[in-house]
């Protein structure tokens, strides 16, 4: 590709460590494990936390069959892009709720894991048109938003504080993938094979899945475009919201 003008700034990376926090399996690897492959790359430590485990996403599969595979695609699609640590949280797949118990949870990881990036999923109303988000998304998006501030005041949710979970005010940013307000990007140019690799690990969800959703060849397309608005360069694009 030519280079051509961007609109997206480049995505920060001088820190070290990294938080992704999304509702289910698959949520990040559609489009946003290209990146994190990138930065496993580079040495950067990514820890992923699921919130569910996914139970209810595949019509055919009964939940308590459905959960435990899913738990097994996610982990190894997170050791293609080169994530070992792989959390769950076991709220309820579908009907997650925003709201302290999801807060806190995700405060205690923040405490625990201490990043100074948090990595999440589109938490808006809309994907940027009339097809609305799910429930799910939008609430852990939120979450992880609150949750930022909520783990950096010892006074919120004291009795989760423990020898290894202390307050941390360290955050810097929240990447937001898949928002249509997306402000920065990073290149995928030598790690968007990775990135469709993962989502591929997600074999039996795609099995589930109709039309372009379940086409992996969809990721290419994704950055293709967002090539467009950041100099010619295959890229993944975020909204990046700054806490410092």
């Amino acid at each position: 590709m030519s280079d051509t003008a961007s609109d997206l700034a480049q995505m920060p990376e001088d820190w070290e460590r990294a938080l992704a926090v999304v509702a289910h399996p698959d949520d990040l690897e559609y489009g946003a494990s290209s990146a994190i492959a990138r930065w496993a790359e580079q040495g950067k430590s990514v820890v992923y936390l699921l919130v569910t485990r996914g139970e209810a996403g595949i019509d055919g599969i009964a939940p308590a069959e459905c959960g435990a595979l899913r738990e097994r695609e996610q982990i190894e699609a997170a050791a293609v892009v080169g994530v070992r640590e792989v959390e769950f949280l076991d709220h309820r797949d579908g009907v997650i709720e925003y709201g302290l118990p999801l807060r806190a949870d995700i405060a205690t990881a923040i405490r625990r894991h201490r990043p100074e990036l948090m990595i999440t999923l589109n938490h808006r109303d809309t994907w940027g048109g009339t097809f609305r988000n799910s429930p799910d998304h939008r609430n852990v998006g939120l979450a992880v938003l609150d949750a930022v501030g909520d783990a950096a005041n010892r006074w919120i949710f004291p009795e989760r504080i423990t020898e290894d979970a202390q307050p941390w005010n360290g955050v810097r940013w929240v990447a937001v993938a898949g928002s249509a307000e997306a402000s920065h990007a990073v290149e995928i140019t030598d790690t968007l094979d990775k990135g469709v690799a993962s989502l591929e690990a997600h074999r039996a969800y795609l099995d589930g899945l109709s039309g372009d959703m379940g086409d992996t060849g969809f990721l290419r397309t994704v950055a293709e475009d967002t090539a467009r608005r950041f100099g010619g360069r295959l890229a993944t694009a975020f909204e990046l919201i700054s806490f410092s």
